[in-house]
Order: C-alpha cells, then sequence, then structure tokens
C-alpha cells in the first residue's frame, strides 16, 4: 500500500469526527423549548452544552450573541428579555441550527407546594364543575410548564418535564395541570392583557423541608438526623441507602421489642371490634400511630379446601404483616397500594380459618381502608366478603418512641425536591412564587415556624433576589368540627404559616372559610386561585383599588366581663352574630357572647375576666366574620 492511501485512510476517520461535530445539535435545559413564556424585562440565562461555540439569535432585536464552549461542552448564555408581546424565536447556532419558536414576553409565576397546589382540574383531582372547566379552557396566552416527580441529594442542572416542555393551555394540556395555577393564570392574563406562564412544580404529601435547600435544613433545629446522614454518605444515594437501613433496622427492633405478644393463629371474640375497611385515625384510633393487630374468622367451604384462596384486603396503610391460621403468607408496603395474597392450597382446609394482620402506620390515616367491594376472599370466581368488624388489639404506639426515621428514598427526605425539581429552574427568571403547603407539617408548628422562613429565604437567594414576591395559602378548614379545640394542631400550623408575614414582600390568602370536615382536598379552587390573584395585583401590579385581605386585630381591650376586639377596618358576620372566638377565662376555654358594636369592633362577653381571646382556633372552625369585599378574617389569637 503506498503512503498516500495511507495518508487518505488516516485522514478519512478525522473527517469524519468533524463532520459528526458540526451536525451536533445544540442540547437545551428540558425546560427550555418551544411555546414557553419568558419573564418581560429581565435576564433569562440558559445553560446548554453544543459541540462548539454557539451563536445565539434572538429575534425580538435581531442581536447574535456568542457563547463560548467550555472544555466539556458546556456553554451560558444570558439574553435580555423584551416588554410583553410575540411570538418570538430563539436560534441557536453551533453549525447546526436549532429554533425554539411560538415564545412569548410576558409574566411567570412558580406553584408549588403539595397535594392542594398539585391537585389537578380533572385527574385525581376533579375541582368543581370540573367538566366544564376542561370544556372551556382553550387560552392561548396561558402557558404550562409540568415539573416531574423526582428525587436527588444534590443540586441537579436539569429536570425533568412533563408533556415534553412548555405547552398551550387546552382542555388537553389542563386535566392533568395545577388548578390553582391554571386558575390563577387565568385570572391574571385577563387583568393584565399579557401571556401568563405557571409552572407546576408540585409534589403531593411533601413536607416544607424536602424543599428547602441542605444548608437551610441544617439551620433548623430537629433535623441533625438527617442532615448527618446526608453529609456522611456524602450525598450518595447508594451509601445514604445503607446508613439508613441501619437505622431503620435498629428503630424497628425497639418499636418490636416493646410490642405487646399476639397469638395470630387463636381467634379472640373479647377483643374490641372495628369496622373495617377505614381509615383508624378517623374511626376508634384518633391521632394513632404505631402497630394494630386486625383479625377475622372465616368459614371456608368444603368444595375450596386443598385450593389455593386469594386474600383481597383493600388497601393497608403503611405495612402489613399477613397470616392465615397463624402462618405468615406475605408481607406488603405502600399505603395505597391494594392487597391481593394467595393462601397456599395446602394451608385451606374446610371450616372455620383465622385471617391476622400486623399493621404498621408510621403517619397519617393507618388501618385496611378503601373500598369494601375490595374485601374479600375468593377461589374459583367465588367470593366471601371480608368487609364488617374486625377484632383489633394495640400492640404498639410510636408516640411513645424516638421518630421513625426518614427513608433517603422518600418524597419527605429534607432537600431531595429542593435539588431534583426546583433548584435547576433557577435560570429561569420567575415574576413571584405561589405556595401552598403545610398539611404534611401539621404537629410541629414550633419548628415549622422557623422551617417556613428558612424556605422563603433559600428560594429568595436562589433567585438572587431578596424581594422576590411569596404569596402562600394558609391551611384550609379540615377534620371534624369542635367548638372549643385550643390546642389544635392544625390552627397551630396556621399560625406558624402566618409568622412568614414578618418577611417582606410576603402575604397570605386565607382559606379557612373553604375547607370540607371530610377532605383534606377542597375542590373550590377557583376561589383559592382569585385570592392569589387580588394580592398579586396589589403588591405586584400596583393595583392600590384591588383589595386582597380581610380586616386584622389591631387591639383587644377587658373591662368586667366584656372584651372589645378592635379591627383595622370594618367587619361583618355572616348570618347573625358573629361566632368562632373562644375565650380563657379562669384558667378555663369557654364560648363568649359576642356582638358587633361599632363597624370594626366586636365585644366578648363571658362570665367572668377574659385573658385571651383566640378566633377560628379549631381544625375545623366556625368563625363567620369578613370584611366588606367578603374576604374572610384569618384565625389570630390575642392577649396573655
Amino acid at each position: 500500500m503506498d503512503k498516500n492511501s495511507i495518508r487518505r485512510m488516516c485522514i478519512a476517520p478525522a473527517l469524519l469526527a468533524v463532520s459528526l461535530v458540526a451536525g451536533a445539535k445544540v442540547e437545551l435545559p428540558q425546560f427550555v423549548t418551544d411555546s414557553m413564556v419568558i419573564q418581560q424585562k429581565s435576564n433569562l440565562k440558559i445553560e446548554g452544552k453544543a459541540s462548539r461555540n454557539v451563536k445565539v439569535t434572538t429575534s425580538w432585536n435581531g442581536e447574535t450573541t456568542v457563547a463560548n464552549t467550555d472544555g466539556n461542552g458546556h456553554f451560558t448564555v444570558t439574553l435580555a428579555t423584551p416588554k410583553a408581546g410575540g411570538p418570538h424565536k430563539i436560534t441557536f447556532d453551533d453549525g447546526e441550527r436549532l429554533t425554539l419558536r411560538d415564545i412569548y414576553s410576558g409574566e411567570v409565576w412558580l406553584c408549588s407546594g403539595q397535594s392542594n397546589m398539585e391537585m389537578p382540574v380533572g385527574g385525581w383531582g376533579k375541582v368543581m364543575n370540573y367538566e366544564q372547566e376542561i370544556a372551556n379552557a382553550n387560552y392561548k396566552n396561558i402557558r404550562f410548564l409540568q415539573v416531574q416527580k423526582q428525587i436527588g441529594y444534590k443540586p441537579a442542572d436539569d429536570t425533568n418535564i412533563n408533556m415534553g416542555g412548555w405547552r398551550t393551555c387546552s382542555p388537553a394540556t389542563v386535566e392533568n395541570f395545577s388548578s390553582i395555577a391554571y386558575f390563577y393564570a387565568r385570572e391574571m392574563s385577563a387583568k393584565l392583557g399579557v401571556h401568563v406562564g405557571v409552572i407546576d412544580c408540585t409534589w403531593g404529601g411533601t413536607p416544607a423541608e424536602a424543599w428547602t435547600s441542605y444548608e437551610g435544613v441544617k439551620s433548623v433545629p430537629g433535623f441533625e438526623k438527617e442532615t448527618q446522614l446526608l453529609s456522611e454518605g456524602n450525598f450518595d444515594a447508594a451509601k445514604m441507602k445503607q446508613l439508613y437501613e441501619k437505622e431503620i433496622e435498629e428503630w424497628m427492633k425497639v418499636a418490636s421489642s416493646g410490642s405487646k405478644t399476639f397469638d395470630a393463629g387463636r381467634y379472640d371474640a373479647s377483643l374490641p371490634k372495628m369496622a373495617l375497611p377505614c381509615e383508624w385515625e378517623k374511626s376508634a384510633l384518633p391521632d394513632f400511630d404505631g402497630i394494630v393487630w386486625f383479625q377475622y374468622a372465616i368459614d371456608i367451604p368444603a368444595d375450596w379446601a386443598g385450593k389455593a384462596v386469594e386474600l383481597h384486603l383493600g388497601m393497608i396503610d403503611d405495612e402489613d404483616v399477613t397470616y392465615f391460621n397463624g402462618t405468615k403468607i406475605a408481607e406488603g408496603s405502600g399505603y395505597n397500594v391494594q392487597r391481593v395474597y394467595t393462601v397456599p392450597a395446602e394451608m385451606v382446609k374446610a371450616g372455620r380459618s383465622v385471617i391476622s394482620v400486623r399493621v404498621s402506620d408510621f403517619g397519617g390515616g393507618g388501618g385496611i381502608w378503601g373500598d369494601a367491594a375490595d374485601m374479600a376472599a375468593v377461589q374459583g370466581g367465588k367470593r366471601i366478603a371480608l368487609a364488617g368488624d374486625w377484632n383489633y388489639s394495640i400492640a404498639a404506639d410510636f408516640s411513645k418512641l424516638p421518630r421513625r426515621p426518614v427513608s433517603v428514598e422518600s418524597s419527605s427526605f429534607p432537600c431531595v425536591l429542593y435539588n431534583a425539581m426546583l433548584y435547576p429552574l433557577h435560570t429561569m427568571p420567575v415574576k413571584g412564587v405561589l405556595w401552598y403547603q403545610g398539611c404534611a407539617n401539621v404537629g410541629s408548628d414550633a419548628q415549622y415556624s422557623v422551617l417556613f422562613k428558612r424556605l422563603i429565604a433559600d428560594w429568595r437567594t436562589l433567585w438572587n433576589n431578596e424581594q422576590l414576591p411569596f404569596y402562600f395559602v394558609q391551611l384550609a378548614g379540615f377534620l371534624q368540627p369542635q367548638l372549643i379545640q385550643p390546642d389544635s394542631e392544625w390552627a397551630a400550623l396556621r399560625q406558624a404559616q402566618a409568622d412568614a408575614l414578618e418577611l417582606d414582600n410576603t402575604a397570605m390568602a386565607v382559606a379557612i372559610d373553604i375547607g370540607n370536615p371530610d377532605d383534606i382536598h377542597p375542590k373550590n379552587k377557583q376561589e383559592v386561585a382569585r385570592r392569589l390573584s387580588l394580592i398579586a395585583l396589589n403588591r405586584t401590579y400596583g393595583r392600590g383599588d384591588v383589595t386582597f385581605e380581610a380586616p386584622k386585630p389591631v387591639s383587644l381591650g377587658a373591662a368586667g366581663n366584656d372584651a372589645l376586639v378592635k379591627f383595622d377596618n370594618e367587619v361583618r358576620a355572616d348570618g347573625g352574630a358573629p361566632k368562632g372566638f373562644i375565650a380563657l377565662v379562669g384558667g378555663k376555654w369557654v364560648r363568649p357572647e359576642a356582638k358587633i358594636v361599632d363597624h370594626n369592633v366586636v365585644r366578648l362577653t363571658a362570665d367572668g375576666k377574659i385573658e385571651q381571646v383566640k378566633y377560628d382556633w379549631a381544625d375545623y372552625p366556625d368563625g363567620n366574620l369578613r370584611g366588606i369585599t367578603g374576604l374572610p378574617v384569618a384565625p389570630f389569637k390575642m392577649g396573655e
């Protein structure tokens, strides 16, 4: 072979490599796509990958910026965005062009929190009038971005996005999108006359610490174990899982060592009964987390003997170990997972048999729950119903144990949602934040008061904006009404939320009046979004003629058996005399008589000197005070 042939063979692969490099397409973050809304009059930072330096051209001004790539092919470009308008294009050229189209400059709002913010228009949520709302959701000036649920132990460069990126509002895109985010965008686009983009960055059931940075959580008392596990595991998933498994094994030993013995094979008719399916916290065991044995006797027909039988037990919150005549046949986990277990044929004999289920609940409802139709013993198409009265016996009360370690693979673990879902978005300017969360932190109000303020500070630091508007929804009424409940954990958490109002540029939408005692996800999300829009219109967009809050109490004056609560504006009571007040009199909380004696003064009268006053201080209170615009007065406490 001659030298030229050899030379051509050597050059050909190099030319091929150059050709491949020249044709490589620019890679952008998943949240930078066609149809996006960019925050007007801001600086949009885009971090991507390319094979060489990238020419970035924006159609709104015709300017081209050259973004240099580093040794790993990363580039960053910052673009000054125009005033509201469009459609616009952004073109990236590294030898091959990539053009983003249908881009509008307008207002962008980040909507985050747990299930009440996640609650979709249709889907599992089904808001008020959801079918009509979905059918009418045709708004070209509203755009959606929905972040996929994911966790991470270190701040991520990018985040996964549902629906392939930004999408225009339509019946197809709105059905499983955050209802509050959509209704808010609908209100704001109509009032402002510009395109509005809303980002659905939510995960139901998650606590505030999951949405807070590592340094933020580390600064709040009570999370020492979790932050230590993160640092000792070097923020590595596999190492952290090993450490967690050792921790939970030790905790379960302590939990089990103190549990009462139970004979899973002997039916004990003397035990108390609980009608299943149900969540035990709504039945015989309110506010209980721990281990409970359930037991049920069935008569096996003669023609079932020697044949495998399926036990359909519905859903079990959180974990179970199931026995048949004293022999373990299965175990499961997951509060919303249907349990279907098989009893081996050799264990099935005619006559009475005993099903025993050891249920461990670490938080939430607890128990064997779901639909009665899902509970049955099944063999060959025949069924024996298992719904009904089951014996139960408490084996262990977790409230008497150290706090159970939080799984590192859980969406409730500190920092994991901040890292994976929130952090990557910080390069995208937003006008402000809407937040609806708190249910998962009920019972930890003192900690939440500190944590929530740190979360807000974290997010403002992340977006490099100390005055980033942060507007949140106070928890709605939930659980069964009680006229006097001064120690309500839900009321205490609402107060912890309100404590954040001491921070600049925060505001609270009150939802105490639109809750549901039987549903933690009330359906009237339209009104919640409207109240948030009132805040934004007044505080962010300078609409001074828009009232966004009800009157607030300013003083408490006592004289004899009377106390006067003065408000900063006129108050009215729905349906007659004011309700919702409780007063501390002689060390005992009572319901005082209440009357509006001036346009902004409520007189309370009790049988003795009133020392303290609380309003709407219960899980599901009955307060009826409003301002002249109809907005409800927020829960409050006054006095010593």
